[in-house]
């Protein structure tokens, strides 16, 4: 078990450091890539998803991100409702925070995904800072009449494990206080397998296609109890 575990802490390790070097050099992702809402059901209730690369199918073949797959399991269970995907590569929760209102009104969502913080973390932001930016756009969301969803994110053990708490709770502690749903680790079972390089794309930072199904497996549990509610 211990060896397995610093199998894991190393792998988890190199993805990071590649992720901060791009991000020290401002190339993490420069692309921006959104999904349009589906042309079916105009009419349908909207699911907003505001993220970055990992929810903007950076690298990936359009119509193959975890986003997408949500089309597939609103369809097996019969739920008139379309994704519409706002997000950014790169984007941080600052960016998010600007942007949230004109979302808000332009898509009038039923329900809001908020995939945002990493890049908070790989540039070194005030964990207050995207504490309060997240509980902001919560709560305009839900201000907006929108049920929220929160996916956490994880920083590895070369962090620092004060920094990696701190991080980690800092999505407990906005779901808490915002009155939302949380998916604590958006990248379980991507990340913290024994070798996660076999779940990335060759620049060892971005999720690759086969990894997409875990991603969408690990947010629809959550949000499809959110829909229930309706």
């Amino acid at each position: 078990m211990e060896g397995l575990l610093k199998l894991k802490r190393r792998h988890f390790n190199a993805l990071l450091s590649s992720v901060c070097a791009l991000a020290a050099t401002g190339s993490l992702g420069s692309a921006l890539a959104q999904v349009p809402a589906q042309a079916a059901n105009s009419n349908a209730p909207v699911i907003l998803v505001v993220g970055d690369s990992l929810s903007a199918e950076y690298g990936l073949k359009r119509g193959t991100g975890w986003v997408a797959l949500l089309s597939e399991s609103l369809a097996k269970e019969k739920i008139k409702a379309r994704v519409v995907n706002a997000s950014i590569s790169g984007d941080t929760t600052s960016g998010g925070r600007s942007r949230m209102a004109a979302l808000l009104k332009q898509h009038q969502p039923k329900w809001v995904v908020i995939e945002l913080g990493g890049n908070d973390a790989l540039r070194g932001l005030p964990l207050n800072m995207t504490r309060d930016n997240l509980a902001t756009m919560a709560r305009l969301s839900r201000e907006a009449g929108a049920q929220v969803l929160l996916l956490g994110m994880e920083m590895p053990p070369n962090y620092g494990a004060k920094y990696a708490q701190e991080f980690r709770d800092l999505y407990t502690t906005v779901a808490k206080a915002e009155k939302t749903e949380l998916v604590p680790f958006f990248l379980k079972g991507v990340a913290d397998t024994a070798n996660p390089t076999a779940l990335f794309q060759n620049d060892r930072i971005h999720p690759n296609e086969k990894a997409q199904a875990t991603m969408r497996d690990n947010v629809w549990p959550e949000l499809r109890k959110l829909i229930a509610r309706r």
